[in-house]
């Protein structure tokens, strides 16, 4: 087995300011992490992604976003919204992580490499297909599940798992009336950005393709990990992806300074093992995460490289 992790310079180029969670140290560190050991080998390689086009946003988002995030990158240095913060390099940072969304997705399907992990910045759960929000400008789950669709005929359904802290109420909306595009969050309830209830399971074709499980705040991880298993196995009676996608935010860990979870390292890669068990049940192991939320630079680094290991069948 063969994991691509997907680095790029520019994701620690992506400036949000001083004393934003959401930093450029994110990915220094995460990358510095990955680098200063003999992680990559055989098993585990490093790849850097093309620069996605404009077209292929415009697959998954308006006209009218693209033309947002443009304006206010090119005015140097702007909010989108009250915390979702852009500047001169933020747009070729975002179009990095759109690359590597579909290279990531080329590799895995042809075979390249078996998984793939994506440690983009910035992330893309709370990015609609109309509006930028929660530290998100483009949603590179949702580009990547779009594209692989599209682009190939094997591929015609697709399971989205997200256990961020937050709910990723852009990927759900995005695919809410989805027939063939499963979106599954765990998260805590009631948190940013307000939704995820458990009514919220899709409309007109796409009812019943989603599925929350909002938790509350401190709920035991024993608990936690319990929810996750039993929604795995919900949705493996109703759907059989051709492949999987993780939105995997690390900010459900018991450290993180935006979320009251209690999870560690061992609950992220037990996560990752349920679905790729899943996976290699039902799409010949095809999975590719991405980086989402996770805000405590203590620990995110070893947290990220933890889950890559469970990734790569190493951990």
């Amino acid at each position: 087995m063969k994991t691509g992790v997907f680095l790029h310079p520019i994701f620690g180029k992506h400036d949000t300011g001083p004393g934003h969670p959401e930093s450029l140290q994110r990915y220094n560190l995460i990358s510095a992490e990955l680098e200063e050991s003999d992680f990559f080998n055989r098993g585990v390689i490093k790849l850097e992604p093309e620069k996605a086009s404009k077209g292929i946003v415009l697959s998954t988002h308006s006209k009218e976003l693209f033309r947002k995030i443009e304006t206010a990158v090119r005015n140097g240095f702007g909010f989108l919204d009250s915390d979702t913060v852009v500047s001169m390099h933020s747009l070729d940072a975002a179009l990095y992580a759109a690359g590597a969304a579909i290279n990531a997705v080329d590799a895995v399907i042809t075979g390249e490499i078996d998984r793939a992990f994506v440690a983009a910045r910035p992330p893309g759960h709370h990015a609609t297909r109309e509006r930028s929000m929660g530290f998100c400008l483009f949603n590179n789950a949702a580009i990547a599940a779009n594209y692989a669709r599209q682009k190939y005929k094997e591929i015609e359904r697709i399971a989205i798992i997200d256990w961020d802290v937050h709910h990723g109420n852009g990927t759900q909306g995005i695919f809410y009336e989805e027939r063939d595009v499963f979106f599954f969050s765990i998260h805590q309830y009631p948190w940013y950005p307000g939704t995820g209830a458990r009514g919220e399971t899709g409309s007109g074709k796409g009812l019943g393709t989603t599925l929350n499980v909002p938790l509350k705040a401190f709920t035991p991880a024993a608990i936690h990990r319990s929810a996750f298993e039993a929604a795995i196995s919900e949705i493996a009676g109703k759907i059989k992806p051709d492949l999987i996608i993780i939105s995997a935010g690390f900010d459900a860990h018991i450290s993180d300074p935006l979320g009251q979870l209690q999870l560690e390292d061992l609950d992220f890669q037990m996560f990752t093992k349920v679905v790729l068990q899943w996976a290699e049940e039902v799409c010949i192991g095809r999975v590719i995460s991405f980086l989402e939320g996770g805000y405590n630079l203590e620990t995110l680094p070893k947290t990220v490289k933890s889950h890559i290991k469970a990734l790569a069948g190493s951990e």
